[in-house]
């Protein structure tokens, strides 16, 4: 996953150690030597992540991160703050400042990666509901931005067979005004998140009984628990089971021996992001349902998806946002042969196919008829033809009864369009898809058909 990093390290050679292994994983690079530097590029650049070093002359790390945090601008930019203060009250007053971790030097390259791309993850899934937010308060149909939530009332699992470890995290998430909850095995952790809706699960990777990785697994996979932040509790020498637990989808991680306000400051900010995010989901899908969805489908419909994608690529929060133009094959023949109501059924069964197959930060609209568009951003050529082989095939093997006994083949055709030049707009976006979707129909149908080269605008 490509994303933009902004370096900021008063000592040049630091930052082009860094620059040097974050290009060779192709991430997008940018620099800036002091505090006052950086605020400028957030605001004008807009970076994925901010990688901010402690000790820079007249404004330190930890003023340059209360304030990109207290502008609305900027406040939504994952910091990580890196230094060679290795001290538990140094790395508190980071946290503090609003630093979403806190690294010391040396880097260890592994631990910097894994927080790189669970960071990136975390901001582009809350970047697209920021701008479906915006999209429907552009259109009227929303309230203002939610501020900073309190954690007063939140619950929390704490996951640990260790019962003097369960105690004292539950004793921190308390005394920060959390309710806690405790799990001393995998069954009664995948019970209780079954019938309690919790807003953080701590997970101790010291468990003697149970396998706790393939615990953080099971809830990253069960659609009750996917969106709940995982916060891992591992000792000094476990270092890959944590880097393994980020792949699996973790979102923090504390070292024993626990701080106590460390722990109380790591998981007040996974539970304020996942409020944040509820909140916009919530007031995004009230609005939503007034004016912008489909009745038939329950996709957005072209109203919609044009205001979308055009603040998408204004934002410049993805490189490329591809769109994929779908046209149900032959779909008159259906509502000929088996009247509009088996039409109606066909377009649902379509529908509930892409929904079920496309990633949780892509957009799908109903365009009009039986045509429908799939917005996804940061999607490279590759990337979205493998989505619309997918998409495609799903549909061609999908069993359809128009009417009871009698089945009936529906297949799809898909031309895909690039905000790969500069100051394209949707329309040429949506042009360049639609005349690959007319490729497609004239091949034979049910196929996928990229951009020519030099399809014009």
């Amino acid at each position: 996953m490509s994303a933009r990093i902004l370096i900021v390290d008063d000592v040049p050679a630091n930052t082009r150690l860094l620059e040097a292994k974050l290009s060779a994983e192709y991430y997008q690079i940018n620099t800036a030597y002091d505090g006052f530097q950086a605020l400028s590029l957030a605001h004008s650049w807009q970076p994925d992540l901010i990688l901010l070093d402690v000790m820079m002359p007249e404004l330190d790390g930890y003023e340059t991160c209360r304030r990109l945090k207290a502008d609305p601008a900027t406040h939504h930019i994952p910091v990580v703050m890196i230094t060679a203060l290795g001290e538990p009250s140094e790395r508190l007053r980071g946290l503090e400042s609003g630093a979403d971790d806190f690294l010391t030097k040396p880097v260890e390259y592994d631990t910097l990666l894994a927080r790189v791309r669970s960071l990136v993850r975390l901001k582009r899934m809350l970047d697209e509901w920021r701008v479906r937010g915006e999209t429907a308060r552009a259109l009227g149909l929303s309230t203002e931005m939610p501020g900073v939530p309190s954690v007063h009332g939140a619950r929390a699992l704490v996951v640990d067979d260790w019962d003097l470890g369960a105690q004292a995290a539950q004793d921190a998430l308390a005394r920060e005004g959390v309710l806690p909850g405790r799990a001393a095995s995998e069954a009664e952790a995948m019970a209780l998140t079954a019938a309690v809706p919790f807003d953080l699960i701590v997970l101790s990777l010291s468990m003697a009984h149970d396998d706790p990785l393939r615990l953080a697994s099971r809830l990253r996979a069960d659609n009750a628990t996917h969106d709940i932040p995982l916060l891992l509790i591992a000792e000094p020498e476990q270092r890959d089971r944590i880097l393994r637990g980020f792949d699996l989808g973790a979102n923090d991680w504390i070292v024993r021996p626990v701080d106590e306000n460390e722990l109380r400051v790591r998981a007040r900010n996974q539970i304020r992001r996942k409020f944040y995010q509820d909140r916009l989901r919530s007031d995004l899908g009230q609005a939503l349902e007034m004016a912008l969805i489909d009745p038939l489908t329950g996709f957005y419909n072209q109203r919609y998806l044009m205001r979308h994608l055009r603040g998408l690529m204004a934002s410049g929060q993805a490189n490329t946002v591809s769109v994929l133009m779908l046209d149900v094959d032959h779909f008159k023949q259906v509502n000929d042969r088996f009247g509009h109501a088996a039409g109606d059924k066909a377009l649902k069964s379509i529908a509930d196919v892409l929904r079920g197959r496309t990633r949780v930060f892509d957009s799908i609209a109903r365009y009009g008829g039986e045509e429908f568009t799939v917005v996804m951003p940061g999607a490279a050529t590759q990337d979205a033809l493998i989505a619309a082989e997918r998409l495609r095939a799903a549909v061609a093997e999908m069993v359809f009864f128009p009417l009871p006994g009698v089945q009936h083949q529906l297949t799809i055709s898909i031309g895909i369009g690039f905000s790969n030049r500069p100051h394209m707009t949707p329309e040429q976006v949506l042009h360049i898809a639609d005349a690959a979707l007319y490729r497609a129909k004239r091949g034979g149908r049910n196929r996928v058909e990229l951009p020519e080269a030099a399809e014009p605008a």
